[in-house]
């Protein structure tokens, strides 16, 4: 058995230590696209490397995650991402999401389906975690394309007023 114990250990110094290797290189560049893709990237890299160990709907989850932030990433192609997108994209890619998934990982396998305190599960409080994660990030998508069609409405009261009508009329 300690050799199982001390196999949970050395994955979980790797997980920790990718985490930070992440964490740096979003330091490095944070409001590059490309470095919030590179980010995303990475997470569902850790996410597939220890899909065995998770449940399959927090796997799920988690992939839905990073793919909605893509979608919200990909709006830095028409305008630059907004300041809030771009906190909320790096709080979930960089801290939150791998956070949430080291802590279960550390978390003995006898223990995930044991009640605690609070009477939830630890396999239970992963996909409450996952889900409230999975909201923010259709939040902030959300909100992206709002920002889109408020530009949008934007530009169309401004052409009307540009061409329909001289600015000097009353």
């Amino acid at each position: 058995m300690a050799w199982l114990s001390r196999r949970r250990v050395e994955a979980t110094d790797e997980v920790r230590r990718r985490a930070e290797q992440v964490r740096d290189e979003l330091r490095a560049d944070d409001d590059s696209p490309e470095a919030l893709r590179s980010a995303m990237t990475e997470l569902d890299r850790f996410v597939n490397a220890h899909a065995g160990r998770l449940p399959g709907a927090a796997v799920v989850g988690a992939r839905q995650i990073t793919d909605v932030l893509r979608d919200v990433v990909d709006t830095s192609d028409v305008r630059p991402l907004d300041v809030y997108a771009v906190v909320s994209i790096r709080g979930i890619v960089s801290d939150y999401l791998p956070t949430t998934l080291r802590t279960y990982l550390a978390v003995d396998e006898a223990l995930l389906d044991t009640a605690r305190a609070s009477g939830r599960t630890p396999r239970q409080s992963l996909l409450e975690q996952i889900e409230a994660l999975r909201s923010s990030a259709a939040a902030t998508l959300d909100a992206a394309n709002s920002s889109d069609a408020d530009a949008l409405m934007t530009q169309g009261a401004f052409l009307r007023t540009k061409f329909t009508r001289s600015d000097l009329d009353l």
